[in-house]
């Protein structure tokens, strides 16, 4: 009886050893959207679940993904990447597909397919955020108000230093619609030679005053310094820096890109199980509305919306700094992930080229 009860207690042991060990590595930007979720899905899942979550970043998820997972190597289970990315990285067979139906319903019962915005679910991922690229300045170092995207191409009304993103996506197309292309007509534009041409000679009146970022924590930095008297950024980089530091940050609405961010799982990811347990607990109806209290970024599911309050300032209302608020998407652009999927390679070699010359 004793070796029997020892015995038991030993595997018992083991068992829950094995609880305590359970973990899930999740990869994302950084910054206040790290923090973001880190507070809204990471916690309050580690406090339910008892699985560890291990935060780590990158400047752009979906290169170290791609990269892991073509050597065989892959240390992420989850990874927050553009829209863009997902979609391509799951036609590469780089992600695993992911179970619609795991996800949980809405509060009133709606099914997850139905309560997600259009758009939102992907063979290989699933939605958290609606976020976008705006045009943000230093209120201090600009004389004047600018009004529209045309102002960020304009150095002459506005002079002064300009950031940009390291990328041709929402470069192009920011420049396109700084030449009068209606929002809605610059993915037929950029689709041709000479509106890539057209989008490359905009840039060309800027390009000595650029100062070019890659990291979304830059920007805001950028800008407070005075390196820049605008820069093109993450709409919640700069609602942070404005609202939680106090910088004299403004943004400019007009011509903003919007996109999703979504969960995707790399292609053999060591922590399978644990890895769609967090997905499908990061994006209920009520962790997406919590993570809207630590950064503006809008939630992917409709019965989220409503569930939206106050920053954790206790007293910032959240709903006019979303990107999709009414008042934000008059002159607003969604980015084109289809585009993106055929032409990135192309237009990124056109891009780098111009850069190089």
């Amino acid at each position: 009886m004793k070796l029997k009860s020892v015995l038991m207690a030993t595997a018992l042991a083991g068992v829950a050893f094995g609880a305590q060990a359970q973990e899930v590595t999740v990869m994302s930007w950084g910054g206040a959207y790290t923090k973001s979720q880190v507070e809204a899905y990471h916690k309050p899942f580690t406090a339910e679940t008892g699985i560890k979550v291990n935060s780590v970043d990158a400047d752009n998820p979906a290169t170290p993904i791609k990269a892991q997972v073509e050597a065989g190597n892959v240390s992420v289970d989850v990874a927050d990447v553009e829209l863009s990315d997902a979609v391509r990285l799951c036609d590469e067979g780089l992600l695993e597909l992911i179970d619609h139906s795991m996800l949980p319903p809405a509060p009133d019962g709606t099914p997850a397919t139905e309560d997600f915005i259009e758009g939102a679910l992907q063979d290989c991922a699933v939605a958290s955020i609606v976020w976008s690229t705006v045009v943000s300045y230093n209120s201090d170092n600009v004389d004047g108000t600018p009004t529209s995207i045309a102002d960020f191409f304009d150095t002459e009304k506005f002079p002064g230093k300009r950031g940009l993103r390291k990328s041709a996506k929402a470069t192009l197309e920011m420049a396109l619609m700084a030449d009068g292309v209606p929002a809605e007509e610059v993915y037929d534009v950029l689709d041709t030679s000479e509106g890539v041409d057209r989008a490359f000679a905009v840039l060309d009146g800027i390009k000595d005053d650029i100062v070019w970022w890659e990291a979304g924590a830059q920007p805001p930095q950028l800008l407070a310094d005075g390196e820049v008297v605008m820069s093109t950024a993450y709409n919640g980089r700069i609602f942070n820096a404005a609202v939680m530091e106090e910088q004299p940050l403004e943004i400019l609405w007009d011509g903003q890109i919007l996109d999703f961010d979504l969960f995707v799982v790399p292609r053999g990811a060591a922590n399978m199980e644990s890895a769609m347990e967090f997905i499908s607990f990061a994006t209920d109806t009520q962790r997406l509305a919590d993570q809207a209290k630590w950064i503006s970024y809008g939630p992917a599911r409709k019965s989220s919306g409503e569930l939206v309050g106050l920053y954790q300032d206790g007293e910032t209302e959240m709903g006019p700094h979303m990107p999709t608020a009414e008042a934000n998407l008059e002159n607003a652009l969604v980015n084109n992930f289809e585009f993106w999927v055929d032409m990135d390679a192309e237009l990124n070699e056109r891009f780098n080229s111009w850069l190089a010359n």
